[in-house]
């Protein structure tokens, strides 16, 4: 009896899954032996990195020779420092009024500023604490002194903050213009001219007395 091989599309379905698998086959083995190929270029770049700058401000007195550095707190994590070395007010303990010009009797004094830091700063600012005053034995009985003593700063020809009474710079900030913030790895130095005198109105009750008003100076990047 004839052996049955199936209707035709039986035959033809069997057909094609065994091709199927030769062509898998085939490409597996192809794969397999690298015979597929194509052109190739590549570059890789071994020195990509990337670093922080720093902001370090320096204040040097009249000679330049001491220093105060924002470092001396901690280092540049902290930043920060406190320096009692320059007296911006001048330290005169024998002032006298000066004349309704404001003219005569004044005191000045000179510090300079520098980014000793390797990145560029965008702002400078002077920022005035609050005025407090003290008295010597036997002072006057005044107790606003802070509103006779007068504060003018100026870096050569340049008003950075006009004449105005202690007292009243309590609490305000001053941002120095452009040409005044100093430019990084001490690339300018930045001198400020600090005149204060005592009011003309100031009477025998004044005398003796002393105001004191600290001073932030902050370079930010």
């Amino acid at each position: 009896m004839p052996r049955d091989n199936g209707s035709p599309q039986q035959r033809r379905f069997v057909r094609l899954i065994v091709a199927a698998g030769l062509v898998g086959a085939l490409f597996m083995s192809l794969a397999m032996t690298n015979t597929f190929s194509a052109f190739v270029a590549t570059i890789t770049n071994t020195n990509d990195t990337a670093a922080t700058g720093s902001l370090i401000l320096q204040e040097t007195g009249a000679t330049g020779t001491t220093a105060c550095n924002s470092t001396d707190g901690g280092g540049v994590s902290t930043n920060t420092a406190t320096c009692a070395t320059f007296n911006k007010y001048g330290g005169n303990t024998a002032m006298l009024p000066s004349n309704a010009a404001g003219t005569t009797n004044n005191v000045t004094t000179l510090v300079n500023f520098k980014n000793t830091g390797t990145a560029a700063a965008t702002a400078f600012t002077m920022g005035f604490g609050p005025c407090t005053q003290s008295a010597a034995a036997g002072a006057g009985t005044a107790t606003d002194f802070c509103s006779k003593l007068h504060v003018k700063v100026t870096s050569g020809a340049t008003v950075v903050q006009a004449d105005t009474v202690a007292s009243t710079l309590a609490g305000t900030t001053v941002n120095l213009p452009a040409a005044l913030i100093p430019a990084a790895n001490s690339g300018s130095t930045i001198p400020l001219t600090f005149t204060t005198y005592v009011d003309v109105s100031a009477g025998n009750t004044y005398q003796g007395l002393t105001a004191s008003q600290p001073i932030t100076w902050t370079l930010t990047g």
